[in-house]
């Protein structure tokens, strides 16, 4: 069975569970939707064993876990411990990536447009609508901007992608901490709503003057223009690998209750500011338990083996050591 990147039915899913038993399914985020795809082919070769895996966003995958119609969640928003103990979950994060603000102006390519996350905040709390906007300007000192009007592209749907970028204009943006907040869907003050990194991306490709926000692995791999941000420490900062290495090496995961780590806003001169892990959700008591354990042999193979291919999409593979506390989670906590 090939790796499916399909939007269906929940029934569907749990009809093809049955139909094949050693294939996993699993449902989420977008935001990693790249790497899984990856890493299942590479495991379909060596194995026989298929994945089929929703990339239908964050909210909805946490939906079907918590509904048991797949083996695995997947989510880029973590879920707190009491949420996992309440529901019966068991949490951990499978990569990291990073998120990168999008444009489509004539003339930009990416990198040249600095922007800052109480811009971006500006920008999406509709306040700045113009990109020659004083405030943008100010930034971009070398850049002739257009006066055309702002096209804003947000998410419609439950995004974890969303959570991250939210949680970073609330750190960076006291307006829109107050106003809006941060969560998987929010109140969105201004914006063209598109479903999946998926469909931010095909907005942004095919609207001029437009803005949004997506995985990184998606802005390079349809070619849209990225921007460099201004990070905590003040500096611009570039979307490199090694930005997203600093942002993530602040991770403190062997003392956070259920691996909840949240890496947006990190200190140091080189961090790359929207740095975020993705997350598996699995049930402690698997109602098809040889689905289950099929689920965590593969889990155990990107560990072990999809480091290069996670880094060849700019992702950022998991620490050994954290692998190791991973494991020790998966013994105690997974009942096989």
């Amino acid at each position: 069975m090939n790796f499916i990147k399909a939007i269906v039915a929940a029934g569907m899913v749990a009809a093809s569970t049955s139909a094949f038993a050693a294939d996993i399914t699993g449902a989420g985020a977008t935001f990693p939707f790249p790497i899984y795809s990856k890493w299942a082919d590479a495991y379909k070769k060596d194995t026989g064993n298929g994945l089929n895996y929703q990339s239908i966003g964050s909210g909805a995958g946490i939906k079907q876990i918590q509904a048991k119609t797949v083996t695995f969640g997947a989510t880029d928003a973590p879920l707190k411990a009491e949420q996992l103990e309440k529901d019966g979950l068991v949490q951990w994060p499978m990569v990291m990536g990073a998120i990168v603000p999008v444009v489509n102006v004539e003339g930009i390519k990416s990198g040249d447009l600095v922007l800052s996350g109480e811009v971006l905040g500006d920008i999406y709390l509709g306040k700045i609508t113009k990109w020659n906007d004083a405030a943008i300007a100010k930034l971009n000192p070398k850049l002739t901007l257009p006066g055309d009007a702002i096209t804003v592209v947000r998410r419609s749907d439950g995004s974890g992608t969303t959570f991250n970028f939210t949680d970073y204009l609330s750190k960076s943006n006291a307006e829109w901490k107050s106003k809006v907040g941060s969560g998987t869907a929010v109140e969105w003050p201004v914006g063209v709503g598109a479903k999946g990194n998926e469909g931010v991306a095909g907005n942004i490709g095919q609207t001029k003057n437009a803005i949004g926000y997506v995985e990184y692995a998606y802005a390079k791999q349809n070619k849209l223009t990225y921007t460099a941000l201004v990070n905590k420490a003040g500096k611009t900062v570039q979307p490199t690998i090694a930005a997203f290495q600093a942002a993530a090496s602040n991770a403190d995961w062997a003392k956070a209750p259920g691996y909840y780590v949240i890496l947006t806003d990190q200190p140091g001169e080189a961090s790359w500011p929207i740095t975020a892990a993705t997350f598996i959700l699995m049930h402690k008591e698997a109602t098809d338990k040889a689905a289950s354990q099929e689920a965590l042999k593969f889990f155990k193979y990107a560990f072990e083996k999809g480091g290069k291919a996670a880094e060849e999409l700019d992702y950022i593979p998991m620490p050994e050591s954290v692998v190791k506390l991973i494991e020790k989670t998966w013994s105690s906590d997974i009942k096989s």
